[in-house]
């Protein structure tokens, strides 16, 4: 946290990042499907719902760090609010509440909510053999063993007892399978266990986080709230140059609430406030995202329909002038949504009336 990090780092970062994001919604989207036609569905729906909200919050926050990376354009102070916002609290809880916790601890925690559905489920990973299987759990209980030497004193011997029990059925279960017996019934239940362990691990961590100090924790807020805020300004100002009707929701500025203050009443009022900051800034980001992001898909339904038209109605020169003219507003800045939306339909309705 406030670090300024090189620019080559965060570039290969955010790759593997934008990478692990998709990879983990596809995955996520199977067991969506898998779960809709289980026996268990009922039980099941809260679990897959977390794991959407899980990642849905890292998403969002890939989202705000590519806005403040500007495709490299980046100086110490840019870097400086990536890293606040890398390390920052975001917001990755269910119906029955939120978990502050940071993105590298949200994707972990995405990583075991994944798994625990994977193992109720009873789906195999894709490309992995028990081997591999065997050594992703290696990996997991090694995790597990740093997560429990954080433990406070009084609830760290329960801990300690849970990894020795895992490291010891980890043990057996790579003897068995070096010794050519079947352990496919045996892997599936240690994975779930595993992936409760290090989850619950993870979420009493940033628990035990968020009530350590509520001073500090209102600082750290405010910091993380001043970068995500320059980089919703940053999306608003995007939005408001490159189509019209824009948005105009305020972005909130959440150095006007003033310093933190240090007495326990006006600390809670102050936390409430940039609870509100908090929500806004969610509201602000989502309404100028969807703005770019329909204009986004304007432009694609005109070249799939030019593409179409190609094919279907070749030559046509009436097709043509709408193509243009649908290409005329999309290159002025800026792009007028209404009147692109009726070009496109138009587009779409007279291709559809050639059939």
């Amino acid at each position: 946290m406030g670090s300024s990090v090189a620019a080559t780092e965060l570039l290969s970062f955010l790759g593997a990042l934008g990478e692990w994001r998709d990879r983990r919604k596809a995955e996520l989207d199977e067991l969506d499907q898998a779960a809709l036609h289980s026996p268990d569905a009922d039980a099941l729906s809260a679990d897959v719902v977390l794991s959407m909200t899980v990642w849905k919050a890292v998403s969002d926050r890939y989202e705000l760090i590519l806005v403040t990376w500007d495709s490299g354009r980046v100086g110490p102070t840019e870097t400086e609010r990536i890293s606040a916002l890398i390390w920052g609290g975001l917001d990755a809880g269910g119906a029955g509440g939120s978990l502050a916790v940071s993105l590298p601890e949200a994707c972990k925690l995405s990583d075991a909510l994944a798994a625990t559905l994977r193992g109720k489920l009873a789906l195999e990973p894709g490309d992995a053999d028990l081997a591999a299987r065997l050594r992703q759990l290696r990996a997991q209980v090694e995790r597990i063993s740093d997560l429990v030497k954080l433990e406070p004193a009084n609830v760290r011997d329960q801990a300690l007892a849970t990894h020795h029990d895992l490291d010891r059925r980890l043990t057996d279960l790579a003897d068995r399978n070096k010794r050519g017996a079947d352990i496919g019934g045996l892997i599936g239940p240690f994975e779930i266990d595993a992936a409760r362990t290090e989850r619950d691990l993870i979420v009493g961590a940033a628990t035990r986080k968020e009530r350590a100090a509520d001073v500090a924790r209102a600082r750290t807020l405010r910091g993380e709230l001043e970068a995500q805020g320059t980089a919703v300004r940053a999306l608003a100002d995007k939005a408001v140059a490159a189509v019209t009707p824009a948005p105009r929701l305020a972005v909130p500025d959440v150095t006007a609430l003033g310093p933190v203050p240090n007495t326990p009443s006006e600390l809670e009022k102050y936390l409430t406030r940039l609870d509100a900051v908090r929500r806004a800034l969610g509201q602000a980001q989502a309404a100028y995202g969807a703005a770019l992001g329909k204009r986004d898909e304007l432009t694609q339904l005109l070249d799939a329909y030019q593409v179409k038209a190609a094919s279907v109605a070749k030559g046509n020169e009436d097709l043509a002038e709408l193509y243009r003219r649908g290409r005329a507003v999309i290159e002025a800045e800026p792009v007028d949504l209404a009147r692109l939306g009726a070009l496109v339909a138009a587009y779409q309705a007279y291709l559809e009336g050639t059939k």
